[in-house]
This record gives C-alpha cells, structure tokens and sequence, in this order.
C-alpha cells in the first residue's frame, strides 16, 4: 500500500538489494531503496544481530528507531566471519543487483568479498561502500563515525555559539547525508547499467566527503578571500535578517532576507523607517546594520505569542516558522495532510508512528510493504531461493552458521 493507501507500482520493483553493515550509514540507504520497492535482504550477525536493534528508547525488547531503519527488509542471521557464511553471502551477491557495506575498508577483502571477486562473479553488480574516509587515500584505515566526518567536513566548527565549544546539530546528520549521497550513487549507476549498456561498478562514499559537498561556498570563500567562516549562533552570516527570535512563549524564525520581504517585514513590525532606508534596500547594506534590524525585530516578537507573530507576519507573507517540537509536528495537520506521519505495524505488535517517505512520487509513490524484521526472521525463505534444502538449512543452523 502507498501512503495514501492505494495500489501502486513501485519504482524499483525487481531490484535486489543485499545490504551489510550496520547502525545508520548503510542502512539508512538500504531502507531509502526499500521505500520505493527493492527487495532488500538485510544480512545480520546471528545472536545480537543489528546493535541498532538497542539503540535510544526501547518498547517490547526492540528500539522504536528499529522500526523506520528497517521497514521493506527481509533479515537474514548469518555469520560472515565463517567461511560457509561467505560462501551463501557471495552467492546471494551474484544474483543481486546492489551491495550495500559499511565496514572499514578491507573488511570485505579479508573475507574474500573484495570488488575483484565480486565483480567477476556478478558483472552488473553496483556495489554501495560507505565508510569513514573512503576507499582510498592516507585516511583509508582508521576507524570513522558519522560525527567525526561531520568535524573534517566542515560543519561542526559551524554549529553552536560563536567562541563556543562546536556542538552537534541533534542527529546523525553525517551518516544519513553519506547515505543519502550513496543512494543516489546506486540509482545513478543502475540507471547507467540500464539505459548505457554499462556493467556494474563501486559507488565509494566517504562520510566527510557528504558533509564537505553540502558546505556552500564554505571553501570558495577561503579561496577567494582568505576568510574562515566562524559559528554564528541561530543567524545566517552574510545573509539579513534571517534568524531566531524569541518570544513570550518560545522562539520563531524570520527569513526577511529578500529586498521586498525585507520591506513588507519592517512595515508589519512598525518600523517603516528601517524599511525605507535607502542603505537597506539591498543584503550588503543590511549585513551592515544586521545588529540593529535585529534588535529591532526582537523587540517586536518578545512582547508577542508565537501564534501572534506566525499570524502577523504570514498576513505580510513573511517567511516565518515556528520551532518544532516532536509532538508539534505529530500534531500538526500539515504534515498529516501529505502523509508524513505514518501509522505502521510492528512484529511486536503494536503500532507505532513513524515518518512518511520522501521524496514523492506521483505515478510510482513509495510504500510501506513490511515491518521491520525480527532477526532472522528470513533466514530460511532467503536461503531456499537460492537453492538449500530444508536439510541443508537446519544444518548450517546447527553449525550456527545461519539463526
């Protein structure tokens, strides 16, 4: 079913995924092409299986986050660091059309699964590597988590209070922007073994190269210029006025940055002066005086509600937003209205709410077909399709090889 709830085809229907790794970077995309109808066959060590399993709050012995990561997944327990366990992994691998892997580099190598071995096996194979500094280059072998390519690419000197110790932004913001990149790596190169003819090939995501790429004009700056950009707190450097404010209960955000946005802001705030101000009729002149424009709008939103100042400046069409909470936006109608809040099953039995899929599609939408597995819970229906016996099956598990 879609989100809407009707009947649709899926984009990616008849494409094998097997995906490796764990926690978010390679999940993450897994579950992205699983959204739009890959079959994705989650491959799990046997026993403790995905540690994301256990991660932040728990409900009937698994992690609600569990519940999105690995929706449209099938799980199959098996042990890769067995011989027998990489001999089923590589022949899923040569029927599949995607790998997806987050180990440290080599890791696959050292279990006979390098791209040499792969690609000779599977010619069309598209094969997802994610890791902390890439597959190559002096950094190749260390040890890299999400917030550590989120410090060398770049952002963590950005966010937080200027002087300040840099801060998190509250999500693994690194590791989904390396999936996010990766998937649309894997689509571009099965939309080029399609369409070009062309065999298969290795996508190579770093985590730091997915936050650098999103960094703006953050180098072009320093080259240019010289100039290093420096946290500046809730403002936009550069850019005025476009910040937080804070009201009587809580903050809003005002983008009047635009030279007409700017005017219609100062007039519903009561300040025509500033509005008609002949050096602030453009962003250079505003950067100049943005203490004092923002001095001006804070004055304004703090003897105001947030209600009072969203329902002012949206009559100016000045855009403005709120600060959302988890429960604003669980009760919001916006996003109930376009299906981003979506109730979903779980194996445990009870339902829980979860985001919608993005991006949408008019003619193939994305779809929650399945709950997000219980470990194993595949195991045996994987290893059939590709040929083991039910003998052969209780055998490996007796070695302990598949759970």
């Amino acid at each position: 079913m879609t989100a809407s709830g009707t009947m649709s085809a899926n984009a990616l229907q008849g494409v094998r995924v097997i995906e490796m790794g764990q926690l978010i970077a390679g999940p993450f995309a897994g579950k992205t092409l699983g959204d739009f109808g890959a079959d994705v066959i989650k491959i799990e060590a046997p026993g403790a299986g995905d540690p994301l399993r256990n991660w932040r709050m728990m409900k009937d012995g698994t992690s609600v986050w569990w519940q999105v990561q690995s929706r449209n997944k099938r799980s199959l327990a098996l042990d890769l660091r067995s011989e027998e366990g990489q001999d089923i992994a590589r022949k899923l691998i040569a029927e599949a059309d995607v790998l997806v892997e987050n180990f440290r580099p080599g890791t696959l190598e050292n279990w006979g699964m390098g791209w040499d071995v792969l690609s000779e096996l599977n010619p069309g194979l598209v094969m997802l590597r994610i890791s902390g500094y890439g597959q190559t280059g002096p950094y190749r072998d260390l040890p890299g988590f999400g917030a550590i390519g989120e410090a060398m690419g770049g952002l963590r000197h950005l966010t937080g209070e200027p002087g300040r110790v840099p801060v998190r932004c509250g999500i693994s913001i690194g590791d989904t922007l390396a999936a996010l990149h990766g998937t649309i790596g894997v689509l571009t190169a099965l939309y080029h073994r399609k369409v070009n003819g062309g065999k298969g090939q290795v996508i190579d995501v770093a985590l730091h190269e997915a936050v650098f790429n999103v960094m703006e004009s953050l180098i072009p700056e320093y080259s240019a210029f010289g100039a290093v950009r420096e946290a500046a707190g809730s403002a936009l450097p550069g850019i005025a006025p476009s910040n937080a404010y804070r009201c009587v209960d809580g903050y809003v955000l005002v983008a009047g940055n635009g030279d007409s946005i700017f005017k219609r802001l100062m007039q519903a705030i009561g300040r025509p002066d500033l509005g008609d101000a002949t050096d602030l009729a453009n962003n250079a002149g505003r950067v100049a005086r943005v203490d004092e424009i923002d001095a001006a709008i804070g004055a304004w939103t703090a003897e105001r509600t947030v209600a009072d100042v969203l329902d002012v400046l949206g009559a100016a069409k000045v855009p403005a937003g709120k600060v959302y909470t988890a429960k604003d936006i669980a009760e919001d109608p916006h996003y109930r209205a376009r299906d981003m809040i979506l109730t979903q099953q779980t194996r445990e039995g009870y339902e829980v709410e979860v985001p919608g899929i993005v991006p949408k599609l008019m003619g193939t939408p994305g779809s929650v077909r399945s709950a997000a597995p219980r470990l194993g819970e595949d195991t045996d229906a994987v290893l059939r399709e590709i040929g083991l016996t039910e003998d052969q099956i209780a055998a490996l598990r007796a070695r302990k090889v598949v759970a």
